[in-house]
């Protein structure tokens, strides 16, 4: 595994009323949350990036209103198609 290091001032830590090491993981889950929102990665790489289940990604997906699926309506019309 790599270890990733940021220094922050100790002052964000109280600001976001949270601990570094729940700092940390807000980090890593609203990062995967964006590269999912994005379509930069899958859900499946996105819930292993966040150290979350899927079921536990896909919660956390809609407590920050970001759609589970990312498929368009035009997608799933061409691929009805091409079926």
């Amino acid at each position: 595994m790599t270890t990733i290091a940021y220094d922050f001032e100790p002052g964000v830590f109280g600001a976001l009323r949270l601990s570094p090491a729940e700092f940390a993981r807000e980090m890593r889950i609203a990062a995967a949350v964006q590269w999912y929102a994005q379509g930069r990665v899958s859900q499946g790489r996105a819930a292993e990036i966040a150290d979350l289940c899927r079921a536990e990604f896909i919660e956390e997906l809609f407590r920050r209103k970001v759609p589970a699926c990312q498929v368009t309506a035009e997608d799933l019309a061409e691929e009805l198609r091409d079926s």
